[in-house]
């Protein structure tokens, strides 16, 4: 990244260190991982490589993961404060992208009157018809309990099968890839993005009037080769917000590369 600055902070309302990097040039633009990512495991990281010739890119790590804090108890509204104080940092407004919970998140922040200037969004995880199975109905309180009695493994696969809706053989043989070891180490985070995707999982249309202050200019983008379910949602989102256009990646599936993405981005945040 082009004048990358490794690890500074920012302080959240309610005390709690955010760590996070900043670089390149250009008007600032916010990155928002999903569950599980962080700066240094996650594709906000290569995303923000691409992006810097244009943009003054901030990755950070959400609070619980990598090198930022977190104060209990959690609630929605402190993540938004967190996305407030980086903001704090870019001068005063910016652009906010987010990717799969992580766009969820967004769609808070700019909901609850931040000063975002554009919004873009790949592919929140909302279930909206019957393609697929729905969530379980007590898949919020069985996220909540593995993860209080430490059982981390299990509420990655129990998030993985319900509620991402990958095979459990294909699960059941993430365990060894080292990428498992770096989930378990912030899978107790993971109650935090059921919190704000769960309502929109149960296999329901989006209510028309969800996100009504959302009124900024918003890119909504999916990957072609993603799955039936996930390109519903993504067009029903599109759908329901004022001021939205939706664009599909051919080719591209949730795992979005970010030389194909980035060129979509500029083009939509640079009007």
């Amino acid at each position: 990244m082009i004048g990358v600055i490794r690890m500074a902070t920012t302080t959240s309302s309610d005390g709690t260190t955010i760590a996070f990097d900043r670089g390149g040039d250009g008007p600032p633009l916010i990155l928002v991982d999903g569950a599980m990512c962080y700066r240094a495991s996650g594709p906000n990281g290569p995303l923000a490589a691409a992006l810097a010739e244009h943009f003054t890119v901030f990755t950070y790590d959400r609070r619980g993961r990598g090198d930022s804090d977190d104060t209990a108890p959690y609630a929605v509204e402190r993540e938004v404060e967190d996305i407030q104080a980086l903001i704090k940092e870019a001068g005063g407004s910016a652009h906010l992208y987010g990717i799969s919970s992580g766009a969820a998140l967004a769609l808070e922040a700019a909901d609850r009157g931040l000063p975002i200037e554009r919004l873009a969004l790949y592919e929140a995880p909302f279930i909206v018809d019957d393609s697929r199975p729905p969530v379980p109905q007590d898949y919020e309180a069985q996220i909540n309990r593995l993860i209080a009695s430490e059982r981390r493994g299990d509420a990655i696969r129990l998030f993985m099968t319900k509620g991402v809706g990958l095979p459990a053989v294909m699960v059941a043989m993430m365990r060894f890839l080292p990428a498992w070891s770096k989930m378990k180490g912030v899978a107790h985070t993971l109650p935090y993005d059921v919190a704000f995707t769960v309502e929109h999982q149960r296999g329901k249309p989006l209510p028309a009037q969800q996100w009504p202050s959302v009124t900024v200019p918003t890119l909504v983008v999916g990957g072609g080769k993603s799955p039936a379910w996930m390109r519903n949602g993504v067009r029903a989102l599109a759908d329901v917000l004022p001021n939205a256009q939706h664009h599909t990646l051919e080719g591209e599936t949730h795992i979005v590369k970010p030389r194909a993405l980035a060129p979509v981005l500029t083009e939509f945040l640079n009007r």
